[in-house]
């Protein structure tokens, strides 16, 4: 199970997730979504994880990514 840090108005993040949907993966099931707006633990993991304070962030095992563009065409080609 993958997580993806996002927060709600975050239009990327939005465009993730629904792409995720659109896959047919299950929150909760394939994936959690972790809050991640500022001043948020979320977000302090971001940082941790990654080291910058930027969303969406994936993180799939050995695998973290920022960019929605890649982290599409990772989850595309990974559940297609």
């Amino acid at each position: 199970m993958f997580r993806l840090y996002q927060y709600a108005t975050c239009p990327y993040c939005q465009m993730v997730i629904r792409t995720m949907k659109n896959l047919g993966l299950v929150e909760n099931k394939d994936f959690v979504l972790v809050e991640a707006s500022r001043g948020t633990e979320g977000r302090d993991e971001v940082v941790s994880l990654g080291g910058i304070s930027q969303v969406p962030f994936l993180v799939d095992g050995d695998t973290k990514m920022y960019e929605s563009g890649d982290i599409i065409a990772y989850l595309q080609k990974k559940f297609s």
